[in-house]
């Protein structure tokens, strides 16, 4: 029964001597045993009763002494104050309320406000109305003469006036606003006289009269009879020359800055009261104050944007001449608060209405009211962003010919200053970002001596403040400084500028940075090669701008070693394990800054990635690796197309294992699909976004109603790039290689890069097919899955090429990476017989690729320039459109929209097309536009997919779009004279059908005009000599980008779907045409005879020896001119060109068979396996008689 049983059942006596209540379930104490039988419990409770008994006895007689004590005082006080009331009302007995005379001398007035303030409480009404009969009397008296002649007598009992007439205020609310007014003059009297003694009380005495002007809601709202007498007491303390004004300012910044909607009669009084330097030293006070002394920790956000509108308008009209803000406090201090309210303006800004917006913050609603910015608020800002204002930014800076001022070091302060100042506009201003830009690329220093030349240009003035500091200078000499510099708890090299000093250096760059790209968007390639030294004052400002070619080249390896380093290094300057999230160019060029996940793939949170540079909360180093990418790829791509750098000066190999580059990126390719495997593919959604993209094209114009709708597609579409965005975190740590060679891909050699592009589409191919060998994966799907190798046939009539290979080959999206199956068919419906060993397939996609890309065959939807080279119809949607209308078919009905869809589609395969044929290793003689396959380029970046997201077209591309519109556009860029003369508008005329490009589909169509607006309001913007650029830029813009928008954006998804846009981000435009249709060099025809092949009677035999004919027939060759040459393998290939890595590529190989015995024969070929038929030549000038007939003949299967 019990664990310790002895042998008896009885429980053993538990016997308890602590005196402890060892019951459990006893809350109280122990219920009062009875007498007859006490407990050691209830002994102990009686005596802790009695204990707290004596205690509070004792305590009893002191607490009704202090008690008796308290309420004597009392009575005390009442009775004085009621005996002083009573000598003030018996002094005052023969005046009446409104009795105005004035005090017979000083001691009478003195004695007055000394028992006035001993007795008066602001929650006595009657009180209050003496204090009116007071204040009615005093305005009238003439005690004290001055502040100056102010004794010690006055100074404490007008102090205490000053503050009872405070608290009096909030209860005058109440009262008439005569009252009002008589209050408010006693304080202003008051407070102009005792300044000094009174400006420690300022925060006090502004909440008064804020509280007074403002209604609950905080808004101004007093009435205009009282606003001069308001504006009075404001100022009163803020006039006088005080020893300490900023407690004055202080206050009034903290407390009437708070209230909103003031009137601008009201602030303009205000203002000229005001002094801008002590105003600035307020606000900037208000910053350092701990949370718990400063106001500003107290404002809301609200509260804040007036408090920065009301700054901004003090220091414009207090300080007239100085419009470009020259003045550095102030321009510090502004930067501070922009920054603390970016996200709120960024917001609102552009919002004049009311209206209802997504947010993509979980913490908030998923459906919030933006409330517009009030009139004052946005204009005041607004104002900020002015081209005089940012235009003039620089013009009190020191030049750099100022020895003093270098010695000082003015100048990198000042640069450091304002280069916080313009990037804090920039985020605060995200959509007048170019605009801003370009403002302050037109400014320039004012500081220069005559004799020294004109002033110098914002370009130049950044470029040497940032090429002078040790940031520059040290990343320059070594990648490896860039890590401490960017990281400060890095410990390499940790010591190696201090804190402040590499915080203000970054920012002069940064700013750099961010203008540069303006700089060479709107510069053409002779000013930019010009390198301008001297400042001519008769050149052009963007010639003036222009730096030195040397220049130029020490920056392009600043560049290149710090992109390096925040690629190649990204966690350890991350300080994390894991990587951050990265931002391609396509995301610098598209704006899209930030990663937007805080989890791993599989669900794991991470802790933030994003290091912030330069002291800045909102500069992250993706945002800054973004930047310094694009701006090295524009300069990379200005170089390419005029060359004015070295070869070999984008290279930097000496970082790598060349020797193990290839195999070592491919095994990055590899792990990056295994990881995207295990955590899902990283298209997902993709589809979704097409089917938006084409619905958005479609139905934006003609849908009523459904902008809700079209939100939350757009939020939908943003949650599945934040899932990627938070996969790819996995992705970088693992893949450095990768990274640098798809966004910095000049790093590396031309040939080691086609070398990993084949290896990436062999490794493709291997996890798609599990083989590179055609046949074997078709006779694994004939015996695995014959439905599915069935989609890969077509029946192809050869006059409608095109037609048929789109109704048949469109569904299979990505599939057509698989081998095809051909079966051509004659106009007699035949099929022709044939054995496809690769020759088929490539027939195939040049006659497609022939068919479509030829301008005249009366598709419409490639068009020429004056190059002959190819580019998207950027009107061919829009003359669809208006065909589909002068047909009758309305906006957004079933065949409208499907016959706008179906066009998009053959774009959309015509670019899986030529990735097929890119896929293939399959040349074709297409010649694309530069500034078309720019996009290809651009658009590879990782984050943009195959969106057309991170292109904008700049003035130098438009060279290749219409040579007419750039030369144009050039003198305007150029003109001495008044621009505006010339009647332009920030306006554009399209014309549809264009008399010079006929067409089958509409041969008698007369050409439309359409003229569109550039920006808003446009129509009644004139261009001018100041706004010229912007107007050169907007109509690049429309031309290049917005638009051929929707047919580029199809071409480059159906691209996407074959070639990873990653792997186009590897090459730039001459780079992407090679790939296309070869290289332009002179054919080697060496390496063509190592790598041909031979048949029939030309077989080489055991003895290793070629064929009489074969011998004559590399004699003739040999013999050829360039030209010739390049003939001959087109002849024999379909294009003039030799593949990349050589002729041991060409697919498939170049082969020669015997043609028969008949000398007057000619030599003949089939293209489509890239075979010479070359009769049986005995004489070497027969060869080359027929040979040479043949290849300039420029045809082919004819001669068969």
């Amino acid at each position: 029964m019990y664990p310790s049983f002895t042998g008896s059942a009885r429980r053993p006596r538990q016997v308890n001597l602590s005196g402890r209540n060892t019951n459990p379930f006893a809350a109280t104490a122990a219920p009062k045993q009875s007498a007859s039988a006490p407990t050691t419990q209830h002994t102990l409770a009686h005596a802790q009763a009695e204990r707290v008994q004596r205690y509070q006895e004792r305590l009893r007689p002191p607490a009704a002494r202090n008690i008796q004590r308290s309420w004597r005082g009392y009575l005390s006080r009442r009775q004085t104050r009621a005996g002083w009331r009573q000598e003030w009302d018996v002094r005052e007995a023969s005046f009446g309320p409104a009795d105005t005379t004035p005090y017979k001398n000083e001691q009478d007035c003195l004695d007055q406000i000394r028992l006035l303030v001993h007795f008066a409480s602001p929650q006595n009404r009657s009180d209050g109305d003496r204090l009116m009969i007071f204040a009615r009397r005093y305005a009238n008296s003439s005690w004290p003469t001055s502040s100056a002649a102010l004794s010690d007598n006055w100074a404490f009992p007008l102090l205490r006036l000053a503050k009872l007439t405070v608290s009096m205020l909030a209860s005058f609310r109440s009262r008439s606003t005569q009252d009002l007014d008589v209050l408010l003059d006693l304080l202003s009297t008051v407070a102009a006289t005792i300044p000094q003694q009174l400006a420690p009380y300022s925060a006090y005495y502004f909440e008064a009269l804020r509280a007074v002007a403002s209604d609950s809601e905080g808004s101004y709202s007093l009435s205009t009879s009282n606003q001069g007498r308001w504006v009075d007491a404001v100022v009163a303390l803020l006039r006088p020359a005080l020893p300490k004004a900023e407690h004055a300012y202080r206050g009034f910044v903290s407390q009437i800055l708070r209230v909103a909607a003031i009137p601008v009669a009201t602030l303009q009084r205000i203002s000229d009261a005001c002094k801008a330097q002590d105003l600035a030293l307020a606000m900037a006070s208000l910053l350092s104050l701990p949370p718990l002394n400063g106001s500003l920790h107290e404002t809301n956000r609200e509260q804040l944007l007036w408090l920065v509108a009301y700054f901004i308008y003090f220091h414009r009209t207090a300080n007239p001449s100085q419009a470009g803000f020259g003045d550095a406090l102030y321009v510090r201090i502004l930067s501070r608060y922009i920054s603390i309210l970016a996200a709120d303006i960024a917001l609102r800004i552009d919002h004049t209405t009311n209206t209802t917006t997504e947010l993509e913050d979980e913490s908030t609603s998923a459906s919030a009211s933006i409330p517009p910015f009030p009139p004052f608020v946005r204009r005041e800002l607004l104002g900020l962003i002015s081209q005089e204002h940012i235009s003039g930014l620089l013009a009190e800076a020191a030049a750099p010919g100022d020895s003093e001022s270098e010695a000082l070091g003015v100048k990198s302060e000042q640069a450091a200053e304002l280069a916080v100042y313009a990037l804090t506009l920039l985020r605060a201003f995200p959509r007048k970002g170019d605009e801003i830009r370009m403002w302050l690329y037109f400014g320039s220093t004012s500081k220069r001596d005559t004799k020294r030349g004109p002033p110098m240009p914002a370009m130049k003035y950044y470029y040497e403040a940032a090429s002078q500091t040790a940031v520059y200078k040290l990343i320059r000499s070594d990648p490896n400084y860039a890590i401490p510099l960017l990281n400060p708890r890095s410990k390499r090299r940790a010591n190696v500028l201090a804190l402040s000093d590499r915080d203000g250096q970054w920012q002069v760059i940064l700013l750099f940075l961010e203008l540069y790209p303006i700089v060479l968007k709107v510069m053409d390639d002779e000013d930019f090669l010009s390198g301008a030294i001297s400042t001519n004052s008769s050149e052009t400002w963007t010639r003036r701008s222009a730096l030195a070619l040397d220049q130029v080249r020490d920056l392009t390896i600043f560049l290149k070693h710090l992109a390096f380093s925040m690629y190649w290094n990204a966690p350890e300057i991350a300080g994390v394990e894991e990587p951050e999230n990265r931002s391609s160019i396509a995301a610098y060029f598209s704006g899209d800054k930030a990663a937007l996940s805080d989890n791993h793939p599989d669900g794991r949170p991470v802790r933030s990635q994003d290091t912030t540079i330069a002291g800045l909360s909102w500069m992250t180093l993706s945002y800054m690796r973004g930047m310094v990418t694009g701006l090295l790829r524009m300069i990379y791509e200005r170089d390419s197309r005029r060359k004015f750098l070295a070869s070999d000066h984008w290279l930097m190999t000496q970082w790598f294992e060349m020797d193990r580059f290839v195999p070592a990126v491919v095994q990055e390719e590899e792990e990056k699909h295994k990881i995207q495997d295990s955590y899902g593919a990283e298209g997902e959604g993709e589809a979704e976004d097409q089917d938006d993209e084409i619905e958005e094209e479609q139905v934006h114009d003609v849908l009523v109603g459904t902008q809700r709708t079209q939100q939350v597609r757009n939020i939908e579409r943003l949650r599945r790039q934040q899932r990627k965005a938070s996969r790819r975190k996995y992705l970088e740590a693992v893949t450095p290689r990768l990274e640098i060679l798809q966004n910095m891909p000049f790093f590396i050699p031309f040939s080691t890069r086609v070398q990993a592009f084949r290896q990436f589409v062999t490794l493709d191919q291997l996890r798609r097919r599990r083989t590179t060998d055609p046949d074997l994966w078709r006779f694994d799907m004939m015996s695995s899955n014959p439905s599915h190798m069935g989609r890969h046939k077509a029946r192809v009539h050869r006059d409608s090429i095109f037609d048929d290979a789109f109704e048949q080959y469109y569904s299979l999206g990505e599939g057509l990476k698989e081998p095809i199956q051909i079966a051509f068919v004659d106009q007699f419906d035949t099929v022709e017989e044939g054995i496809d060993g690769g020759g088929v397939t490539k027939e195939f996609l040049t006659s497609v690729t022939n068919e479509a890309f030829n301008s005249m065959n009366g598709l419409d939807m490639f068009v020429e320039n004056d190059q002959h080279l190819l580019y998207p119809n950027p009107t061919a949607l829009e003359e669809r459109k208006e065909l589909l209308r002068q047909a009758g078919e309305a906006e957004g009905s079933p065949t409208y929209n499907e016959s706008t869809r179906d066009l998009l589609r053959r774009f959309e395969f015509m670019g899986r097309i030529i990735g097929k044929c890119l896929y293939e290793g399959i040349l074709v003689d297409i010649h694309f536009a530069p500034f078309f396959l720019l996009k290809w380029a651009l658009t590879g970046g990782p984050n943009s997919a195959s969106r057309e997201s991170s292109y904008h077209g700049n003035l130098n591309d438009l060279r290749d779009l219409d040579e007419a519109l750039y030369q144009g556009l050039l003198q305007l860029k150029n003109y001495p004279g008044d621009v505006e003369n010339m009647g332009l508008t920030f306006e554009v005329t399209d014309t549809l059908f264009p008399a010079d490009r006929p067409s089958s589909y509409h041969p008698s169509q007369a050409p439309i005009p359409r003229t569109r607006e550039l920006i808003n309001n446009g129509s009644n913007i004139p261009v001018t000599n100041k706004n010229r650029l912007v107007y050169i830029t907007n109509i690049a813009r429309h031309r290049l980008t917005v638009q051929p928008y929707h047919q580029t954006s199809a071409f480059l998804r159906g691209l996407g779907t074959i070639i990873d846009p990653a792997w186009l981000s590897m090459f730039n435009q001459h780079e992407l045409q090679t790939l296309i249709s070869g290289t332009d060099s002179a054919p080697d025809m060496a390496d063509l005879r190592r790598n041909t092949l031979y048949g029939g009677l030309y077989v080489i035999g055991d003895d290793g020896l070629e064929h009489s004919t074969i011998q004559l027939f590399w004699s003739v060759v040999l013999a050829l001119d360039v030209d010739d040459k390049m003939k001959l393998i087109k002849f024999v290939t379909s294009t003039p060109r030799a593949p990349l890595l050589g002729f041991g590529n060409l697919n498939p190989r170049f082969s020669i068979r015997d043609g028969g015995n008949d000398q007057t024969r000619l030599p003949t070929t089939s293209t489509c396996v890239n075979l010479l038929k070359l009769p049986v030549y005995r004489d070497e000038g027969v060869l080359r008689e027929r040979l040479l007939y043949s290849i300039r003949s420029g045809a082919g299967f004819n001669l068969s």
